[in-house]
């Protein structure tokens, strides 16, 4: 049983968990996930990145949103409790070098997984950008800790009630028109957005990285739930990735596969009462 030490609300829906699991500490690297499972006998197995580790607590941090019924039981459990099922690490570790100058973009909740990638690459001696963005304010994460990173932080929100103005692709348009341009851009957020900085890049030759988060079942290629078109190859996101080229990613056809799942888990996650309700009519 892994035991939650921490449990931090980052935003109306976004927390942060510090939980118990000495063996996954030992092992972990950048860019790797976790499976988790609240009922080991019904529940929905969710990926979730590890945010940050600490070896000396023997701690993993998670950092995750709202957005349907494992998630939402999630944030219902406090310090003290226990998830039954964690299992870890999983997926290929970022490949850390010095690359020179990278710039790494998060957007939301997707500026959790950025953490580590860039922690790493600081360490590694790369000169760091880092851009996240957000819908308003209220959503931005880590700023402080990423703050701490990096050699220039640039904070956008689509409202404009923090930072700029701005889609995160435009400072990102802005780091590859200067010179010296990026050697290396890793982008980590919604579908959308990756997308579109993968096409922010690609005219100025700029080696891009993203990291997708697709639909899994059990994190070690058993499923195939979880496969998308890269270049003219078909890979597995829990065990070929979740890094890849953001220049060969079918983005369009990824997302497709992702809302092709929407009604199901509509459904799934409609409340019980509801459904009661909807029965006896």
């Amino acid at each position: 049983m892994n035991e939650i030490i921490q449990k931090k609300q980052l935003s109306d829906d976004v927390y942060l968990m510090r939980v118990k699991a000495p063996l996954i500490v030992e092992e972990r690297l950048p860019g790797q996930f976790i499976m988790l499972q609240l009922d080991s006998d019904y529940g929905e197995r969710i990926p979730l990145t590890i945010a940050d580790a600490n070896e000396e607590e023997g701690t993993i941090s998670l950092i995750f949103q709202v957005v349907g019924k494992t998630t939402k039981d999630l944030s219902l459990l406090n310090v003290g409790d226990s998830i039954d099922n964690l299992v870890g690490p999983l997926g290929s570790p970022t490949h850390i070098d010095n690359f020179g100058r990278v710039v790494c973009v998060g957007g939301g909740i997707g500026v959790a997984p950025l953490h580590p990638i860039a922690q790493a690459l600081k360490k590694a001696g790369n000169h760091v950008t880092i851009i996240i963005g957000a819908r308003n304010k209220d959503l931005i994460v880590l700023e402080d800790e990423m703050r701490a990173i990096a050699d220039e932080l640039i904070v956008c929100t689509d409202d404009g009630s923090y930072g700029r103005k701005d889609l995160v692709t435009a400072p990102l348009k802005e780091a590859c028109e200067a010179d010296p341009k990026p050697d290396m851009a890793i982008a980590i957020g919604p579908p959308i957005m990756m997308k579109f900085c993968a096409e922010t890049t690609r005219p100025y030759g700029v080696f891009t990285q993203v990291s997708l988060n697709t639909i899994m079942v059990d994190g070690t290629g058993m499923c195939g739930g979880c496969r998308v078109n890269v270049g003219d190859e078909v890979k597995f996101v829990c065990v070929d990735g979740p890094e890849f080229d953001g220049h060969k990613v079918d983005f369009d056809n990824m997302m497709n596969r992702l809302n092709s799942y929407k009604e199901i888990e509509t459904s799934a996650h409609k409340c019980n009462i509801d459904k009661l309700a909807e029965a006896k009519k």
